[in-house]
């Protein structure tokens, strides 16, 4: 855990998130699967172009390019294997058209500074390692729920 006890909304060494639920439903976009909502301009940002990546990334599956979405949901999602791989392109498409709006109306915090220690926000500590970014609980309240959401996933897939 960090050892400073106040961060800027603007440290972009921070991503910040409420908990909280969306307006739609996922069952593709692992952004929509999260109860994690941004919180500040730089997480929005972030989660974007995490989002734009993962979209980026190409697999083939049978004889069609899919993205990385539509490539981990045929891989993890039992729901989704059921389903032919058209509907899931199709699906895909409409829950980032559906998550990306959702993030455009977010209103976010831009200026100011936050309690690093408070329950309020899930805050996590960025590091980038290589050209990989981790994550890491920045204070005790995201530690516990990142510890609840690491244990449904783990139930999920028993």
């Amino acid at each position: 855990m960090e050892d400073n006890k106040i961060i800027d909304v603007d440290d972009i060494n921070y991503a910040v998130y409420k908990i909280g639920n969306w307006k739609n439903n996922y069952e593709i976009n692992q952004i929509g699967l999260s109860n994690e909502i941004p919180v500040t301009k730089n997480t929005l940002k972030h989660v974007k172009s995490s989002m734009e990546e993962i979209r980026n990334s190409e697999f083939s599956i049978s004889d069609k390019k899919v993205n990385g979405f539509v490539a981990i949901a045929m891989q993890l999602n039992p729901k989704v294997q059921d389903m032919e791989l058209d509907e899931v392109i199709e699906l895909e498409q409409t829950e980032f058209d559906n998550i990306a709006s959702e993030l455009d109306g977010l209103e976010v915090i831009s200026e100011g500074t936050l309690p690093l220690d408070g329950e309020e926000y899930l805050i996590y500590k960025l590091q980038k390692e290589c050209h990989v970014t981790t994550s890491t609980p920045a204070n005790e309240f995201t530690e516990k729920f990142y510890e609840q959401e690491l244990k449904k996933i783990e139930d999920a897939l028993d």
